[in-house]
């Protein structure tokens, strides 16, 4: 039997949780990179109220290889609206990356030392 999905309401906040598996011995490396040119773009979007919310969790002892991920990044959008829309544009990252090549640089290097990454967006359910 499937449990009851809550019904979401138009305004109601969409959370998605991303997933990060970093190969193994780069797991600092991801996270300054991560810290230094994701960071600041999600707290921009929070500013503009696309973002609501933004927590990042860390398991506290490893995994079955298959099932482990390093880190989680869990954001609530202001609805699902929010979720779909473009991300900053080009003048917002200008200002807050005025060195394009080594933002882009960066970004690459942040990915090429992932394993794995995934996004699950979640759906409440109704325990009543």
């Amino acid at each position: 039997m499937t449990p009851d999905l809550a019904e979401p309401s138009q305004d109601a906040r969409y959370v998605v949780e991303y997933y990060y598996k970093v190969r193994w011995g780069h797991q600092e490396e991801f996270l300054r990179l991560f810290r230094k040119n994701h960071v600041p773009v999600l707290a921009r979007e929070t500013e503009t109220g696309r973002i609501l919310e933004v927590v990042a969790a860390a398991p506290r002892y490893h995994a079955t290889e298959d099932g482990r991920w390093d880190y989680r990044v869990t954001i609530a959008f202001r609805d699902a609206a929010a979720a779909a829309a473009p991300p900053l544009g080009e003048e917002e990252m200008r200002a807050l990356f005025p060195d394009k090549a080594a933002f882009e640089r960066e970004e690459q290097r942040r990915f090429e030392i992932l394993d794995a990454h995934w996004d699950v967006p979640l759906v409440g359910l109704s325990l009543g």
